[in-house]
């Protein structure tokens, strides 16, 4: 099956979010999450060619409306995330999928308290190494700069002006390289959004040394 027969399929969805709609198109959304479920398994097995990575998960299409305004059941994309093995290795990848909205994703969405200390304390001791991680031109091609939501000054204990008060502040380290429709219905999308992931090891690999190690880099396992 095609991406361009997901994409309708999601598109129409978007227009006609309700459960009525849903349930008498049931046989063609189970036939279109079947042929997502081996695209995503496909990416999981390959990536994990070069990775060691711990589980391949889908997330359902289902929204939670418990504490939502919005009421519309049904999200209009389909996504999975692989997550790696820990404790030696840290980070995620996260492939989305929606008309208009497609990227490959990957980082630390919510670092533990511990972990979120460490990173800074990292940056604040030596910001050279992801400073020139984030500076390199493959880094620069497939994803720019560094995401995440962050403080609007430096967190307690830290000095708001210190060289690396811009990374410091980040509360999430994400990276995120987005596709038109066009390039999702290429042939080789799937090889994309793998080279895409290999793109952020050397970012995956710093970070997972960081939190692997204390402040005179012994480890911490």
């Amino acid at each position: 099956m095609s991406m361009q027969t997901i994409f309708d399929f999601l598109a129409r969805l978007q227009n006609n979010n309700n459960r009525d709609w849903f349930a008498a198109n049931k046989a063609e959304f189970d036939a279109i999450s079947i042929a997502n479920r081996l695209f995503f398994q496909d990416v999981f097995d390959e990536l994990q060619k070069q990775d060691s990575l711990e589980k391949l998960h889908v997330y359902r299409i289902y929204r939670d409306i418990r504490f939502s305004t919005d009421k519309t059941p049904y999200k209009n994309n389909f996504g999975a995330g692989f997550s790696r093995i820990k404790p030696m290795l840290r980070g995620s990848y996260y492939i989305h999928l929606e008309p208009g909205n497609s990227f490959a994703g990957g980082g630390f969405w919510a670092p533990e308290k511990e972990d979120l200390f460490r990173i800074r304390k990292e940056f604040e001791a030596d910001d050279r190494p992801i400073r020139q991680i984030i500076s390199n031109k493959t880094f620069q091609k497939y994803f720019g700069t560094l995401l995440g939501e962050e403080l609007k000054t430096a967190p307690r204990g830290f000095d708001k002006n210190h060289s690396a008060v811009d990374l410091i502040r980040k509360k999430q380290f994400v990276v995120i390289r987005k596709f038109s429709d066009s390039e999702v219905f290429l042939p080789d999308f799937q090889k994309e959004v793998i080279a895409t992931f290999l793109a952020m090891r050397p970012f995956f690999n710093y970070m997972s040394e960081v939190l692997t190690t204390d402040l005179n880099g012994e480890s911490l396992y």
